[in-house]
């Protein structure tokens, strides 16, 4: 499975609004300039996410977009499947009734367990995880982090000054 790229546009503008907080206005230039998203896509992709409850779009000259729950509450899946409907992995899964062996297949029953595990790995993060442990967005270089405590190790900080 490849994400297409309305869903990582998705991701980054879910990531750059969670930084900013739950009800923080943030211009739809401002987001797009800083998570390196075409304006006219993004514009696409927050009636998407609006409709999922996501975010929220106000007009106007001092308009933008908002986040409407706690980045906490916002798992990584649920903007995933925002974007691309619900993960199936292949036809055999998406539509059951299509494929007249997928109850006694063995590869169905290996998509089904596959499906499941994407789902549930996706679903266990929330943008907070996703602000703190990582950032997707320009500028960088950024610190290199320590896989064991997810801080910016000493030697990464020094090359950077």
């Amino acid at each position: 499975m490849r994400l297409t790229r309305a869903a990582e546009y998705a991701i980054r503008c879910m990531i750059y609004l969670s930084k900013q907080g739950q009800g923080v206005l943030t211009s739809r230039q401002e987001i797009a300039r800083q998570a390196d998203i075409p304006a006219h896509f993004l514009a696409k992709i927050a009636q998407d996410l609006a409709k999922a409850g996501l975010i929220e779009i106000r007009q106007g000259a001092r308009g933008g977009f908002l986040l409407s729950k706690q980045p906490a509450a916002i798992s990584l899946l649920e903007v995933v499947e925002t974007m691309i409907g619900e993960i199936s992995l292949n036809d055999c899964i998406a539509r059951p009734a299509g494929c007249k062996a997928s109850y006694h297949c063995t590869v169905h029953r290996v998509w089904l367990d596959a499906r499941d595990q994407l789902r549930l790995t996706l679903g266990r993060v929330s943008f907070d995880q996703l602000i703190v442990a990582t950032d997707c967005l320009p500028p960088y270089p950024q610190p290199l982090l320590d896989p064991e405590g997810l801080e910016p190790t000493l030697s990464s900080m020094t090359d950077l000054q």
